[in-house]
């Protein structure tokens, strides 16, 4: 299945000019199966999305805003690291938020924003029914109602202790059954739509004019690419949303973390002149090997699997024989390097491989927009006020 998922992959993530120039037979024998398939999901978005216009599938309302961070494409969005950034901002404006995700593959996701969490108000419900979930959350914690939450009465937050303020929808756009007060649509700018198709022929979720749903708009990646590729992103979300605020945002290394002590942390510039190798099981592996490669690592080779691959001992001998290749190639002793993500999915795993393993630790940054770093905070505080005064 890891096969298919990568072939599939690579005709997602192909623009259609350069299909026929660099997709082999194999692929091109694909595309037919897939464009058929992709034909089905088209009229099942519709249907789906008009029941629940039509009030034959029912939204539900929870008692607190709710912001949806979501996307447009599948993975490598930069909507967990979203969350997180989000859910700070809130505990920051004393506002205890609830994180509702549905946790996928072993929950390492969940796992993760738990430890960045830990010792905060913040509060992570997981399930695929988000509206029965938060309602056992607002039974155990109760909640802080829309009006006090108003900018008026801002500074009566905090008396609410542990309260649940407000709702953080994980992967939310196309989770129509709770109302959402704010959509925030991510965007991987390193490849921002692949081959304009729907899934399965293409990365697209939903039809480009499903951009006129978003309140905002983020462009995750933005550090890695040219300022051409930044405007034809702009351009093509104002074609179908010409007032939606655009941000941009990349993510921020920040140090490792050792497998096996984990509480011991080292500096980047620890892997300058090493050979590495990049194991990762996430949505868009190649932002991790490219902020791996710019920390100056003599040697740079990796192995890449589908996203949430839950790692069999087969791969484990895999990645064994990897670095073993790698020791007789460059007479030195490798180093492994993951993601967090692929760390908290089993963190035990990595201990026996008689190599060091170094985890990336990663944290969502907001970049500069007009000048100023904080405007997205700003915009998204505005949002929420409007919402509440509605």
């Amino acid at each position: 299945m890891d096969k298919l998922a990568k072939l599939v992959t690579q005709i997602a993530n192909t623009p259609p000019s350069q299909s026929l120039s660099t997709l082999s037979p194999l692929h091109l024998s694909l595309i037919p199966f897939l464009s058929l398939a992709s034909a089905l999901y088209r009229p099942a978005l519709h249907c789906r999305r008009l029941l629940y216009r039509l009030g034959i599938l029912r939204q539900h309302r929870l008692p607190v805003p709710v912001i949806s961070v979501g996307n447009l494409t599948w993975g490598g969005n930069g909507k967990t690291p979203m969350v997180e950034f989000i859910a700070r901002l809130l505990v920051d404006s004393r506002i205890p938020p609830l994180i509702l995700t549905r946790g996928y593959g072993g929950a390492d996701e969940v796992k993760m924003l738990e430890r960045h969490l830990q010792g905060t108000t913040a509060k992570i419900g997981v399930g695929a029914n988000r509206a029965a979930v938060a309602s056992e959350f607002f039974q155990r914690y109760g909640y802080m109602c829309r009006e006090k939450l108003s900018s008026e009465n801002s500074n009566c937050a905090n008396s609410y202790g542990d309260q649940i303020g407000a709702a953080i929808l994980d992967d939310g756009m196309q989770h129509l059954s709770l109302e959402r007060d704010i959509e925030i649509v991510m965007v991987n700018a390193m490849v921002p739509w692949g081959n304009h198709h729907l899934l399965p022929l293409g990365p697209l979720r939903e039809p480009f004019s499903a951009l006129n749903r978003a309140d905002v708009v983020v462009v995750h990646h933005a550090d890695m690419v040219s300022k051409h590729d930044i405007e034809a992103i702009e351009a093509m979300v104002r074609k179908y949303n010409e007032l939606v605020p655009i941000f941009f945002s990349m993510l921020a290394s920040l140090h490792f973390m050792k497998v096996g002590n984990i509480s011991y942390k080292l500096s980047l510039k620890d892997i300058s002149h090493t050979i590495l190798l990049c194991v990762s099981a996430i949505g868009f592996a190649d932002s991790f090997v490219r902020r791996i490669e710019k920390m100056g690592p003599m040697h740079v080779d990796r192995l890449d699997f589908s996203d949430h691959h839950p790692f069999q001992p087969k791969d484990i001998d895999r990645i064994k024989k990897r670095l073993q290749k790698l020791q007789s190639e460059f007479s030195a002793v490798p180093i492994m390097v993951i993601t967090e993500k692929d760390y908290y999915r089993d963190p035990k795993l990595f201990e026996h491989l008689d190599y060091e393993v170094h985890v990336l630790c990663s944290r969502l940054q907001i970049l500069p927009f007009n000048g100023c770093e904080d405007s997205f905070t700003k915009c998204l505080m505005q949002h929420l006020e409007l919402r509440l005064s509605v």
